[in-house]
């Protein structure tokens, strides 16, 4: 089991509240991502969760139960960091089974439980070897194996995989949603890149300021952002939002539209506008254009093969049926 319950949550250093009280409940099996700018609160969450910061106000609940004052070495979860912590003197073998020889198991016990997870890991052949002697992925899957043997209720990882070049992340993260179907067991992931939130999480919960934005799964979050914050924030490249008249013709304070639901044209279109920046990925190009009317360029996908060039005039036309409207304040209007 892995339920996790937070009432009325909240977290305060000296006068500073860093989470202001939330609720949020997070189902047994799930795979939950804190996302959110640097300062948000989502680690100060994370470590609220696994006791490494007292609660100032409000419970938490582990399977129903308030664990809100135990220690964190009674709450049954795991804990994965940023960096590796392994013992550099130790074998890969050492290190995973180092939690249970201080817990007492016995050595046939812990024999079993580092064997079953360097299988799971793909650290079979390299038990024998120091962390010295691994790559950035093998010492992370080293560490995220500690966590394995000991069977937690809960996996905890706070933005394990920024130490790591882009290829490695890449393969990791699909190295960790896989762990996580095997194993289905509760996951609770930091990270502040929004592509590993898209792409790892059944459910994202989206943090500013100490306070939850919205909680859905990663499409709701693309579809339905509550506010501006999240349509901003969700997203690579980032929706578009625009304010003044155009955005007041459709009843709204501000108006977002996606790179993607903008169709380009070289002959016609709604807004006209000059190519800026083009960005080039092979199969999809962006292209920030300065709209005649707007502050701020507009960023826009295309085909990978089309032939647009800098300062080339051409037109935008949005997709009104993916039009997202906000109030003044910068909430979803229906």
């Amino acid at each position: 089991m892995g339920q996790l319950e937070l009432n009325q949550v909240s977290k305060s250093f000296g006068d500073v509240e860093v989470i202001r009280p939330l609720d949020l409940t997070i189902d047994d099996g799930e795979f939950v991502v804190f996302v959110g700018p640097s300062g948000c609160g989502k680690s100060t969450l994370l470590r609220l969760i696994a006791g490494l910061e007292d609660v100032t106000s409000g419970r938490l609940l582990i399977d129903g139960k308030d664990a809100t004052d135990i220690p964190p070495a009674r709450r049954g979860l795991a804990m994965v960091f940023q960096s590796y912590a392994l013992y550099p003197h130790m074998s890969v073998r050492k290190n995973i089974a180092f939690p249970l020889r201080m817990a007492g198991m016995d050595k046939a016990e812990r024999e079993q439980r580092v064997s079953k997870a360097a299988a799971v890991l793909n650290l079979t052949d390299y038990l024998d070897r120091r962390p010295g002697q691994l790559s950035g992925g093998q010492r992370q899957r080293a560490a995220i194996g500690r966590a394995i043997v000991r069977e937690p209720a809960a996996f905890l990882f706070d933005e394990p995989l920024s130490n790591l070049d882009a290829a490695l992340r890449a393969g990791m993260r699909l190295e960790i949603s896989e762990l996580h179907k095997r194993l289905a067991t509760t996951m609770i992931y930091v990270t502040h890149d929004q592509v590993e939130a898209m792409t790892m999480a059944d459910k994202i919960v989206v943090l500013q300021s100490g306070v939850i934005e919205q909680v859905g799964s990663p499409l709701d979050l693309y579809r339905e952002p509550r506010n501006t914050f999240v349509a901003g924030f969700i997203g690579s490249p980032k929706m578009n939002l625009i304010e003044g008249p155009q955005a007041e013709q459709h009843g709204a304070h501000t108006i977002g539209i996606r790179p993607e639901h903008v169709d380009v044209s070289a002959d016609e279109g709604t807004w006209s506008g000059t190519v800026g920046l083009s960005e080039h990925l092979g199969s999809d190009t962006f292209f920030h254009v300065a709209v005649d009317w707007l502050p701020t360029p507009l960023t826009v996908r295309a085909g990978g093969e089309v032939n647009l060039h800098h300062n080339d005039r051409i037109y935008l036309t949005p997709n009104l049926n993916n039009l997202h409207r906000f109030d003044a304040q910068g909430q979803r209007l229906p």
